[in-house]
């Protein structure tokens, strides 16, 4: 998924029932690397706003782990909070103020990527949207293995299929021989 098709899907969130919930899906989707289910069974007490830190309370193979997100997406999430009129202790809900279930989620990316004009996208593309530009932005690989909660480098590396733009950025920043010579 390209920062291209994030941008557009947060465009159209600005239209419609239930837009700043989307957005803030979307931010929390990309900022944070989680699975889909981690999203919908994450609660309001699971977040603190404060430090962007999120408690993962089961993961895949039910090991708990921290991820964080940004002040764009505690931004975002606020909005999302101030618009709920529900007393639900999940984080994201249906307009009947009930948890978001996977086929709720999917269904709202199907939505909104149709109403973007864009290619049907799947949740998943949001954790590997998340790994590449962990990377570009400089960030090492062993924490991106922590952040999203791998425990080999080998199933990270699925992830990571670099563009070749990617390997020649990375070549002329890191050349041993236009650097060091």
């Amino acid at each position: 998924m390209s920062l291209e098709h994030v941008n557009a899907l947060i465009e159209v969130c600005k239209h419609g029932e239930n837009g700043a919930r989307d957005k803030a899906i979307f931010l929390y989707l990309l900022d944070t690397d989680v699975r889909a289910i981690e999203l919908c069974n994450s609660n309001l007490d699971d977040v603190d706003m404060g430090t962007g830190a999120i408690t993962i309370r089961q993961g895949k193979g039910r090991k708990p782990r921290t991820v964080f997100i940004g002040s764009k997406t505690r931004r975002a999430l606020r909005a999302y909070l101030r618009a709920r009129r529900d007393n639900a202790s999940a984080l994201f809900v249906t307009v009947y103020g009930e948890r978001l279930t996977y086929n709720g989620l999917r269904e709202i990316l199907r939505r909104r990527a149709r109403d973007a004009r864009i290619p049907e996208q799947t949740l998943h593309q949001f954790r590997r949207a998340f790994a590449i530009g962990y990377l570009r932005n400089g960030g090492d690989i062993f924490t991106l293995q922590q952040l999203m909660g791998h425990t080999t480098l080998e199933v990270l590396r699925r992830y990571l299929k670099l563009t070749d733009r990617d390997t020649q950025i990375a070549h002329a920043k890191y050349s041993p021989v236009d650097k060091a010579l």
